[in-house]
């Protein structure tokens, strides 16, 4: 198809911010639910705003298609361009669109069960173009998506790690797993590492990252969303150098399955045994998700940040973050500056 090929001429300039919107350069990195959440409250805010995504998950419809078609698993792909998605008609008809999900008939099987329209969107642009970030330049262009979505490497990667069990009898037993649909439910995970170790980084992203006014990671699943961005080595070398401001959004759940018995505190020890390198300027936290808040500054303070701790839960009951509360908190982090 001619139509599709060459540069994209649909994506807006950047640094134009649009619906009054700041012209902060902002690269949110993450994946899933978390990065939907803060992909969410960024847009608000600018229109210069890029996702780098993950690319280990091996679950579910991203995983038949990764398996099958040997391509990026394209589902957190897909949720951060849904959470880009204007608020009009347009975009919230799109951002339906790809999150739909197909389902058979009672007592029928189909290869397209649980297959999410937007995954097959993006394969489908990616074959036809033959590159990766120029299809989902497309799908952003196609969706009206305020901002850009690029993975955080080029080839997908498998995530592993060991889990440990602690028997009735006090026994403790670790063993290895392997994959981010398994190690997501493990509990107690410890010794992560990505495969290949040596992966190459998104160009796009690392440039990205090297011209932010702020980089923001988290919230979102710490050892299979949030810490694969600094076990990558070319990506956690742009994450160290880049002369952005960096804030670490905390999650509302600190004690989620693969995070089972780790505090507030923990979290950020996590990030400082795995990338000792690494800086951080703002950790942005609910109150109600600190336990111990001497503790928890302490363990920001090693990492050379500062705590600011705000409302940012849409209810008191759930661990959702308000997205007008979110983009509040992040506009009093970038302006305090």
């Amino acid at each position: 198809m001619a139509l599709l090929t060459g540069p994209l001429p649909l994506i807006p300039p950047k640094n134009q911010a649009q619906n009054g919107g700041s012209d902060t350069s902002v690269v949110a990195l993450g994946g899933g639910h978390g990065l939907y959440a803060s992909l969410s409250a960024l847009r608000l805010l600018t229109s210069d705003l890029t996702a780098v995504v993950t690319v280990a998950d091996d679950g579910g419809s991203s995983g038949k298609l990764r398996d099958e078609l040997g391509v990026l698993p394209p589902g957190d792909l897909r949720m951060a361009l849904s959470a880009l998605c204007d608020d009009t008609d347009w975009g919230r008809t799109w951002r339906d669109v790809m999150q739909h999900r197909f389902q058979s008939k009672p007592g029928r099987n189909s290869s397209l069960d649980q297959h999410a329209m937007g995954n097959l969107l993006i394969v489908t642009l990616w074959e036809l173009l033959g590159n990766t970030v120029d299809g989902l330049r497309w799908a952003g262009a196609l969706l009206g998506a305020r901002g850009q979505v690029l993975p955080m490497a080029s080839v997908p990667l498998t995530i592993q790690g060991r889990s440990r069990k602690t028997a009735e009898d006090g026994t403790e037993t670790t063993h290895r797993i392997a994959g981010q649909s398994v190690l997501a439910t493990a509990g107690m995970v410890e010794d992560v590492r990505l495969l290949p170790e040596n992966a190459a980084a998104c160009v796009e992203a690392l440039e990205a990252i090297e011209l932010a006014d702020w980089v923001v990671l988290g919230p979102g699943s710490w050892y299979t969303s949030v810490l694969p961005h600094l076990l990558l080595p070319e990506l956690r070398q742009a994450l160290c150098n880049t002369p952005a401001k960096r804030c670490l959004a905390m999650n509302l759940d600190v004690n989620d399955k693969e995070a089972e018995g780790m505090s507030a505190a923990d979290h950020l020890r996590v990030i400082s045994k795995y990338a000792p390198e690494f800086g951080v300027d703002v950790v942005l936290a609910d109150p109600t998700s600190v336990g111990d808040r001497d503790e928890f500054e302490a363990a920001a303070t090693a990492l050379g940040a500062e705590v600011v701790l705000t409302r940012v839960r849409a209810s008191n009951k759930q661990a959702v973050h308000d997205p007008l509360r979110l983009a509040a908190a992040f506009h009093d982090v970038f302006a305090g500056t």
